[in-house]
């Protein structure tokens, strides 16, 4: 009995003692510039505590015995600074604001000063953590080692993060529509024509800081989202001056010396520019109309102002080619410290593949082939870049940044299709060369100001123009009668239409003007490791679009010889069979009205946000945010300005972000925001476009409107280290109209449009783990980086009973049973995994990685009574890079992308079981179908990378 007294009497006391411990948190700066300091080191002197200061210079230390202690603090480049009588009381928190001194003498080294660093893993961790909103990010020291090319490859390590096409990204396996992009907090226009989407590889890795994919919604952010919102940082200012150049070499498996046929925009197409014969000259008629009632020889005339540029040309294909140089500066202007970031990039890259495309009849008895093609597809892509960024730290309360980033862009594709169309008992041979260049800035104007050590303020001023053209897009089809070797004869038929012999012009401007101003205002003590903040601010935006496109058909005069008709491409067009004379070809205008619009768009937004801190423990963040949006399409119809599409809607949004601190390392979140989704000019926009590639005509639907969301979230977070991560999250949504891509009621063909669904829900798991062996005794396996992430997602649609769609004409129409009333999200992955193996020897100079990613089938494409739903099919990925430092100055890169070369497939879903492959209850086996499969090929580079000079910064 007086054995177990004691005992228990030594655990109380014991637990008494150990109960006597406090906190101590602090702020750590520079001493000179007043910057918060990342990564030093704060310790508990005599102890084994201590920790290291976050992306804003703060850090917390817990469980610190009560007393009397030393704290000592420390960081590269600067002297250690020892603060001896700091006070702990047991169960309360001391605070420490400090700053560091410089070293006086100068490193071998490159030496890093005071700015912040964003872009190292532990960084980006740290800012995820101190989020409010749920969050997963990737910096640029991962991309680096990943030796991805662009943001687009980038991204694909982000959790519950997909790639189409190379560029588009997926959230949550929700299509690229319900993704907004930022670009240094300011909102990316689209970059495509036909889809709401931002091409995310025309931001290179070089230039990246860092990227963060918010998951929930909070006040301070765009509500046009649903799957997530994708804040791009490019670098801010250098540490120090530096000049490198890089160069690749690429080599893909199917394309690369291979012989291929081509064509020519002649001009600059190496630099995305063309000659100035390939524009419409500016004598043509501006009406279909007033073209179309001139005589055949007048209409002859002009078309022979059109250069007779049909003929291809064999090539063999080069290695593509990237090259890469970046300068930093920095330099003083009395007071005012002044930095300098430019970034040139350009690329040459080519892509060539052998699609198999079918079209089945979709009637009772399965595989029935109604048009079969082999297509030759080669593209040649370029791409110049440049990042141009000036910094002026005109003190510690005052910055001022001017970023731009250009981006020009040009793709010359070449297509030659051979197969049959059985249904019209022909061979078919066609052709499509088309060109295509974007040009792409935004401008950026932006200030930070700190009004006290309370109140902070930043406003940015930015502009941005998106254009692309499409000059001389020439598409010719050929046919003779299936299976005989008769010549083949040019179809140039009286009603001009896209589908057949002629030429298309289009031209797109858009403009973007926006301006951002937000406030944060502390309340109480700002060293506090959660004080209460205040947040407001606006946001204003508007976007001009000017939209137009010109169609010509040729067409045939009188009775035209079979000897002319059965020209080859290079010569059935030329000059002198092109007179308007009987026996001869002639043009004619196949424009419509509504195939040129203007879209107008004015956005102002609103919001305010505070923090309620309930102890040391949680935090409950709550926002609203009051957006008004005004979208309006126009176009001149019959001489007349018409407004077709008038939208004015004002979108409350409130949000609430709870975060509950299990741990110092350990938090529960829990998220509800209102999110919208709102449809594009293009979606709205009555125009009629073919893609020649996908046989299918894309019309606008002007009685889309904007769908509303509603988002749930919960996560679960361990950080075993500053550099490690554990995490599983659950979301909810729920979607009211949202908006779909629908396959048109259509004899021969495919064609699509946008509706609204009555209603979808979305839910899912979401786990990412990223592991480390620092603390291993085998040396290999210190060097090891393990990060893995793994979405699991349901979703269901109900489409309603009615679906307001257009027909091709335009005609809007109220369809019944058109289509499956229950289904999956359109665009909606049901899993995505992504799994990578980082190795990093700094010693050696070896670094090297294996990465995997895959996604699960989703609908590329609503179905019909006639036609069933088509499915993007399932690829696996597997990529890897290693990488070798040789000296100071030179870095090699050897790097295998898509090393299975998995094809890529499109497959319909025949028996409409909502699955692709056997159906082994059905007399047809195998009754699912491929219509379009193609390899893009394994791609293998060699980088090297030289640093011309970096040197010590002199403050």
């Amino acid at each position: 009995m007086k054995s177990t007294i004691f005992s228990l009497l030594f655990t109380l006391l014991s637990t008494a003692l150990l109960a006597q411990t406090g906190t101590v948190s602090g702020l750590v700066k520079d001493g000179k510039t007043k910057e918060a300091l990342i990564g030093c080191t704060v310790r508990i002197d005599g102890t084994q505590l201590g920790t290291t200061t976050d992306i804003e210079g703060k850090f917390t230390l817990a469980n610190v015995p009560a007393g009397v202690q030393k704290i000592v603090i420390s960081y590269v480049s600067y002297k250690a600074k020892e603060i001896p009588n700091v006070r702990v009381e047991s169960g309360n928190t001391t605070a420490i604001d400090t700053e560091l001194d410089e070293e006086g003498k100068s490193l071998q080294e490159v030496v890093v000063r005071a700015n912040r660093a964003t872009n190292t893993e532990i960084a980006v961790i740290t800012e995820v953590k101190q989020m409010k909103p749920i969050a997963v990010g990737i910096s640029a020291m991962q991309i680096q080692k990943s030796q991805d090319r662009d943001a687009a490859a980038a991204i694909r390590r982000v959790p519950g993060v997909s790639i189409i096409d190379n560029r588009f990204v997926l959230i949550r396996g929700l299509a690229a529509r319900y993704n907004s992009v930022l670009i240094n907090d300011v909102i990316t226009p689209s970059t495509e024509v036909d889809t709401r989407s931002f091409s995310f590889d025309l931001v290179p890795s070089n230039i990246i800081d860092r990227m963060i994919v918010f998951k929930s919604g909070s006040a301070d952010l765009p509500g046009d989202f649903a799957g997530g919102i994708v804040k791009i940082y490019t670098k801010r200012r250098p540490d120090q001056n530096f000049i490198d150049a890089g160069f690749t070499l690429g080599y893909r498996s199917n394309t690369t010396f291979r012989n291929v046929q081509t064509h020519s925009r002649g001009g600059l197409n190496a630099l995305g520019l063309w000659s100035a014969d390939q524009q419409l000259p500016s004598s043509f008629p501006n009406r279909a109309g007033d073209f179309n009632t001139l005589n055949s020889a007048q209409r002859a005339a002009y078309a022979q102002l059109l250069p007779n540029t049909w003929a291809l040309s064999p090539t063999s294909v080069a290695p593509d080619v990237r090259f890469a140089l970046n300068t930093g500066r920095r330099f003083n202007v009395g007071d005012v410290r002044i930095s300098n970031l430019t970034s040139i990039n350009y690329s040459l890259t080519n892509q060539y593949a052998d699609i198999d495309f079918r079209v089945y009849d979709p009637g009772a008895v399965a595989n029935t082939v109604t048009q079969q093609y082999k297509d030759q597809n080669f593209a040649r892509s370029t791409r110049l870049g440049v990042l141009h960024n000036w910094s002026a730290r005109f003190s510690p309360a005052f910055n001022l940044e001017w970023k731009t980033l250009f981006n020009q862009l040009s793709t010359t594709e070449t297509v030659i299709r051979e197969g049959q169309n059985i249904d019209n008992a022909n061979d078919v041979r066609s052709f499509s060369q088309r060109f295509e260049n974007r040009s792409i800035l935004t401008t950026q104007l932006a200030g930070e100001h700190v009004v006290s050590e309370l109140t902070r303020i930043n406003w940015v001023g930015s502009f941005g123009y998106t254009g692309r053209w499409e000059p001389d897009w020439k598409r010719a089809r050929y046919i003779r009668s299936i299976g005989t070797n008769d010549p083949y004869t040019v179809v140039t038929p009286n009603d001009p239409t896209p589908t057949e012999t002629g030429r298309f012009y289009s031209k797109l401007g858009e403009y973007t003007y926006s301006a951002i101003a937000n406030a944060e205002h502390t309340f109480g003590n700002p060293t506090d490791r959660e004080p209460n903040k205040i947040r407001f601010g606006v946001y204003g935006e508007r976007k001009n679009r000017d939209f137009a496109a010109r169609f010509y058909g040729y067409q045939t005069v009188g009775n035209a010889s079979e000897s002319l008709r059965q020209r080859d491409i290079s010569t059935v067009f030329a000059r002198e069979n092109v007179t308007g004379q009987n026996g001869t070809f002639s043009l004619l205008d196949g424009t419509r009205d509504l195939d040129s619009y203007q879209g107008i768009n004015s956005y102002i937004a609103g919001y305010v946000s505070g923090d309620v801190n309930f102890g040391p423990k949680a935090n409950l963040t709550v926002g609203f945010r009051g957006e008004y949006n005004d979208q309006e399409v126009r176009a001149i119809v019959r001489n007349v300005d018409t407004r077709l599409v008038s939208n004015k809607i004002f979108s409350p949004l409130p949000s609430i972000n709870f975060t509950y601190k299990l741990s110092e390392r350990t938090n529960l979140r829990f998220a509800y925001s209102s999110s919208v989704n709102r449809p594009e000019f293009r979606e709205l926009a009555p125009f009629r476009y073919y893609d020649f590639n996908l046989l299918a005509d894309i019309q606008g639907n002007t009685t889309l409107t904007t769908a509303t969301v509603q988002n749930a979230d919960a996560k679960w977070e361990f950080y075993p280290t500053p550099n490690e991560l554990i995490s599983v999250t659950g979301f909810y949504k729920y979607f009211n109209r949202p908006i779909e891509s629908l396959l048109l009621l259509q004899a021969n063909g495919f064609a699509y449009t946008f509706f609204n669904s009555q209603s979808a829900q979305n839910y899912g798991v979401e786990i990412e783990a990223r592991k480390s062996f620092e603390n291993s005794s085998s040396a290999f396996l210190k060097n090891l980086t393990l990060v893995g992430n793994v979405s699991l997602i349901k979703s269901r649609v109900v489409v309603g009973d009615v679906v307001t769609a257009p027909d091709l004409s335009g005609q809007i129409n109220e369809y019944q049973g058109v289509t499956d009333t229950e289904r999956p999200l359109s665009g909606q992955s049901p899993y995505l995994i992504n799994l990578g193996l980082y190795y990093a020897a700094p010693k050696s100079g070896w670094q090297g990685n294996i990465l995997y990613n895959v996604f699960g089938q989703r609908i590329f494409t609503v179905g019909n009574i006639q036609n069933p739903t088509v499915y993007e099919m399932p690829r696996h990925v597997v990529d890897i890079n290693v990488t070798k430092q040789v000296g100071k100055s030179l870095e090699l890169r050897l790097g295998i992308q898509d090393i299975l070369n998995q094809p890529v497939r499109f497959s319909q879903d025949f028996n409409r079981d909502g699955k692709i492959g056997k159906d082994v209850t059905s007399r047809t086996a195998d009754a699912d179908q491929d219509i379009r499969n193609f390899r893009r090929g394994s791609y293998y580079t060699i980088s090297a990378v030289y640093t011309f000079g970096r040197r010590i910064i002199v403050p």
